[in-house]
Parts: structure tokens; sequence; C-alpha cells
């Protein structure tokens, strides 16, 4: 998008418009007469996926369905200052300060529309709407019926079309490319925290922004992780060290995610190896079954090798691309129930990555990566290396 020689990145019209006809249909189809999506923070996926605005302090967009008579969608925005910028920028035509309290913005709104007037409404929720704002709606619209539809709206999401891919692609790319950059920075002496940077600058000059980089270094012979840290400290890598890692770099909304193990200066001792080959063989089992038309029960089957060889994990196993459905971990670790019937399609986006550790949490490392799911298999997103990675 061309602004008086400032671009940005923008969906065309046709990519909202399948957007919102997605979105028409399902409130049609389970009698809504609007949905309301709440966001906060940059690239607040669910408004950004809604409204082609990437988002900031904190935003509603407002769909009512075509049946309903509530008038046309809007985009609410917090702060003053940055509504300049979304009205350029988002898909909505209606685009408004939410004025010194979001909520009230979008109550006083939906009263002028005429929303709890005249019949029974029903409204969906998307999103995770404060308590305060929810006591409020309910306040101000007693005969309204709100519902969640924030798992509604997350499916809505899982299939990507070509316009999304392409975003991805880049992302995945920029990923790689940190990737590379972290292999060559890995040496002793180093900061852990100091890897931070070397990641980051790839994707600030290319106009991308982090999404993770989570890592953890130790000692091959004294492991002390058994998945990689969120936060980076100050210890220094040594000759010897292990690094395992789990990095996302992001364009515009859409983020890639890889995982690889590193050693620097010495290749993997015979523990390492076995638990590196026994993640490479649980993510190759599980990438064999994807294809349009496999269900979740496929993907946790394959990954029985996982506890066959002895090992357990403990981060999620699979899932969605930014943790879109479903969320997958193996037949002995999963938290929730198994999300029976789940059928993947094609242009699906989601990442396997098995975090394979020894029971007694003494050492653990995550392989793999983001696939897109296609009619007879999986198309890989990333063209890093499949491999344990010696460096320094």
């Amino acid at each position: 998008m061309e602004l008086d020689g400032y671009a940005f990145p923008r969906f065309s019209a046709q990519e909202m418009a399948r957007r919102w006809a997605l979105v028409g249909d399902a409130l049609e189809a389970g009698g809504h007469d609007a949905l309301v999506v709440y966001g906060a923070g940059r690239f607040h996926l669910d408004i950004y996926w809604i409204s082609d605005w990437p988002g900031g302090r904190e935003a509603y967009a407002l769909l009512p369905s075509r049946s309903s008579g509530l008038g046309e969608p809007a985009l609410f925005v917090q702060f003053f200052n940055h509504v300049p910028l979304a009205r350029r920028m988002a898909a909505l035509e209606d685009v408004r300060w939410a004025g010194p309290t979001s909520i009230e913005a979008l109550v006083e709104d939906l009263k002028r529309r005429g929303l709890g007037a005249g019949r029974a409404r029903q409204v969906a929720l998307a999103g995770k709407v404060p308590f305060q704002h929810y006591e409020a709606l309910r306040a101000a619209f007693p005969d309204v019926r709100f519902v969640d539809f924030t798992r509604e709206l997350m499916l809505l999401r899982t299939v990507k079309s070509e316009e999304e891919i392409a975003r991805f692609r880049v992302a995945a790319q920029l990923t790689d490319r940190s990737l590379e950059a972290l292999a060559g920075a890995l040496r002793p002496g180093v900061l852990e925290w100091q890897l931070a940077a070397v990641l980051e600058a790839v994707y600030l000059e290319a106009g991308g922004y982090t999404g993770i980089h989570y890592l953890a270094s130790m000692p091959m012979d004294r492991p002390n992780a058994y998945v990689p840290r969120q936060y980076l400290a100050d210890r220094k890598i040594g000759e010897g060290d292990v690094v395992i890692t789990e990095i996302s770099g992001s364009y515009w909304g859409y983020t890639g995610q890889i995982h690889r193990t590193f050693s620097v200066r010495r290749p993997p001792n015979e523990a390492w190896r076995r638990l590196h080959e026994v993640a490479v063989e649980a993510y190759r089992r599980i990438e064999s079954v994807l294809r349009d038309g496999a269900t979740a029960e496929d993907v946790i089957a394959a990954a029985d090798v996982i506890a066959e060889a002895g090992y357990t994990v403990c981060d999620d196993l699979f899932h969605g691309v930014d943790q879109l459905p479903p969320v997958l971990r193996t037949r002995q670790t999963q938290h929730q129930p198994y999300p029976r019937g789940f059928v993947f399609r094609e242009n699906m986006l989601v990442t396997i990555q098995p975090n394979v550790m020894t029971p007694d949490g003494r050492m653990g490392l995550q392989f793999g990566e983001t696939v897109r799911i296609t009619k007879d298999g999986v198309e890989r997103m990333h063209a890093y290396p499949r491999q344990w990675m010696v460096c320094g």
C-alpha cells in the first residue's frame, strides 16, 4: 500500500471480502446479529484478520450480520494518535477513535444502531474481552444474549489464502536467515543474550519483527535444560556446549517457526545423538501422515514413537500456526481432551515440533518447523537444513 511515498503491506480487496463473507456466513448460520472482536497490542491477529489494521493499544471491530439491520462494519481504535494511520491502513471504511474508554464508545454505537430495541438479539464476542467491558455490555443490553465466538473465529482463520501463504513465505525465509546468523555467531565467549541481537537484526532490516527467540545453552556432558527458555541469560557459550532453540521470525502478521539443535565445535555425544534421532523420527512420522483429510488422531498415533523410545515431551507436540487449532501433545501427556474429529484441510499451516526429553528432565531438545498441508501431503515452507548443526 502506497501512502504519500510510504509503502505498507496490505491485503487485496478480494482477500478482505473473502474473510468478511466467511464471517457473515458463520453469523447467519449461528443466528448472531453481529460479531464484536476485541484485541490489544500490535499485530493482534483477530483484529488484523478482520480489519487489515495491525493494531495498537486496544481496538474493537464490529461486523453486523447481513440480516440484522444494524448497519455497516466499524473499527474502534485506541489511542487518539493511532487513528490517522488506522484510517489509512484499515480495510473497513468506518474507523473512529474509541473515546476515553473503548467500551463506552462501543456501547453508545450499538445503542445508536438499535441493538436490543424491538426484538431479542444475539451477539457473538471474540477475543479476551475484559471482564469490566463484558459487564458493561450486559448492563447496557440486558435483553441481548452474548455468546463466545472466539474458537469459531480461530477455525475460520485456519485455512490460509494464497495471499496469506505468500506473506508466510517471507516470514519463513526471515526465520531461516536468522538461524544462519545464529549458527555463524555461536562460538566460545559470546553471551546468550547477545544472540538476541543477532537474530533480531535479520528481521528488522527486512521490515519484519521478532516472533520468539527461545533457546537454552548448556555443557553437552552436563545438561541442565530440556526445553528452550523464554528468557536469555548472561551465560557465556563454551566449547562443547549444546544450544537448543525455538525461533520465529515474523512479517506483517505471519510468523515462521523452526526448531534446531546446535553444538559448539563438537559433534553430539551418544546420549544427545539418540535424543535427536528420536525427535527427527517423530517429526518424520507426523509429517508423513499429514494431508487433506488427515485427522488429529493420526498425528497423535504417529507420535507414539517418543514414548516407545523411553522419552516424553514438555512442550506442545504440534499446533496450527500462531497457536491455531489443533494444539496437540502425545497420548501420554495431553493436558486437555483430544480434539477428536478434527480434520486437516488443504492450505492449513501447521507446526510440527516434537520436544523430546528424558523423563527425569535432565536433558531434551526440539526438532521441527512449519509446513503447509496439501491435497496429498505437505509442502516445506522453510529451507534450513534438517540436521544437527556443529558451529564455531
